[in-house]
């Protein structure tokens, strides 16, 4: 029985002939079974392979994540993933040195939402390497069982997606972190996490608290703001609608460049606390030198300088 080729019952070569291709397809089971065909399958085999192509092209659903695996994750927005980690890098509270206000403020805040209690969302802001995010672990640490999830700047578009894991898991309380955020002029994704803080009709979920560090006060650049109020028809709308993110946050903690004293006293909490055998004298001396040559003396630069300290005495941290 002749056959259909690709453009009715004969094929078209290049000199312009024409010539019948014959298939058989007098067994039912099989879907093809001609010499120009380089496979024999039946259809139902065929089906499957349609299907699971199919399934291949659809998106992954997320697999629900078991936060009992670990205190802390990093949340992956591309596939909604929660990376447990086991060892979270921090410093003990302890060695925290020159922000006791800002360590009794965001600890007691904790405190009460660890205890199933209502927070405040958080915002901790000022100068670099002040010990901002150092805080918001260390605080985290204090707590037992209380969970501490980290997303990336970039990912914040992916809020609702996260939070919807979290609230499906009401057993467990959540810090959800995020380091270093901001937002540039042609950044728009800050209007979403507004509504999220507070003002959309979900809402925060109750078990879930947010804590920021940023080096900007109000989350963004001093000249977008400028802009917008000298561009706007009513500038002081303007300016509000883009300070309206950080008021959001019901508690702002600023950290500000700390003194000389708070400085050494860093360096000395480190040297006693991993036990570097270094004469008080020396100490002070270089440490001062090691600030003087970073332009500047913050809990940062107090822990580098103990990084080549110990790597010079030949001790481990």
């Amino acid at each position: 029985m002749a056959a259909f080729g690709e453009f009715g019952p004969f094929s078209r070569w290049r000199t312009g002939s024409y010539r019948a291709i014959e298939r058989d397809y007098t067994e039912l089971g099989r879907l093809c079974n001609g010499p120009g065909m380089k496979f024999q399958e039946p259809i139902s085999g065929l089906i499957e392979r349609m299907a699971l192509a199919l399934e291949r092209l659809s998106p992954i659903r997320p697999q629900s994540p078991d936060f009992g695996r670990a205190d802390a994750f990093v949340f992956q927005a591309e596939n909604e993933a929660f990376t447990p980690i086991k060892d979270v890098n921090r410093v003990p509270l302890g060695l925290l040195k020159g922000i006791d206000r800002n360590r009794n403020s965001l600890q007691a805040n904790t405190e009460r939402f660890a205890k199933g209690l209502p927070g405040n969302n958080a915002l901790l802001w000022g100068a670099r390497g002040t010990g901002k995010s150092s805080l918001v672990k260390a605080v985290h640490a204090a707590f037992p069982g209380l969970k501490l999830i980290e997303i990336h700047r970039e990912d914040i578009a992916a809020l609702p997606q996260l939070l919807k894991h979290l609230r499906e898991a009401p057993e467990h309380r959540f810090i959800l972190f995020c380091d270093d955020l901001s937002f540039e002029a042609i950044d728009t994704s800050y209007k979403s996490l507004k509504a999220l803080l507070e003002g959309g009709i979900e809402g925060r979920p109750a078990n879930v608290l947010l804590y920021a560090t940023s080096n900007r006060r109000h989350l963004m650049p001093r000249e977008m703001v400028e802009n917008e109020s000298s561009t706007a028809i009513n500038p002081s709308e303007a300016v509000e609608e883009k300070l309206s993110l950080s008021d959001r946050f019901g508690l702002w903690i600023g950290f500000h460049n700390c003194s000389q004293g708070d400085y050494l006293a860093m360096v000395r909490g480190y040297a006693e606390h991993y036990r570097l055998d270094y004469l008080d004298a020396d100490l002070r001396r270089e440490a001062l030198e090691w600030a003087r040559g970073r332009g500047g003396r913050s809990g940062r630069v107090a822990w580098q300088f103990i990084q080549d300290l110990a790597g010079r005495l030949g001790a481990t941290l």
